[in-house]
């Protein structure tokens, strides 16, 4: 029991700091958001639109992105958090 107690507080830190990543940040307000953003929101969409639910200026997509390459940047965050799918669709045949 007492181990489980050490683990919260490195919880509420990692939960800090996926969410204080999120999109919608201040940050985007002069500059687009590029590529490696987009990976990051596309890796940390979960948590973001989880956050988002509870609170106001969370959200899940980056409005002030560069176009393409952060939305290519966004898929892949995605592919590598939720695992792609390729390996499932090769399965051994009979």
């Amino acid at each position: 029991m007492k181990k489980h107690i050490y683990r919260i507080p490195g919880f509420l830190m990692f939960l800090f700091l996926i969410t204080s990543c999120a999109a919608g940040s201040e940050k985007f307000t002069e500059e687009t958001a590029g590529f490696l953003m987009g990976a990051w929101h596309g890796f940390i969409s979960l948590f973001s639109f989880v956050a988002s639910l509870f609170v106001d200026g969370i959200e899940v997509y980056e409005k002030n992105n560069n176009g393409n390459w952060y939305n290519f940047g966004f898929i892949i965050g995605i592919m590598i958090f939720y695992g792609g799918g390729g390996k499932g669709a090769c399965g051994r045949r009979k």
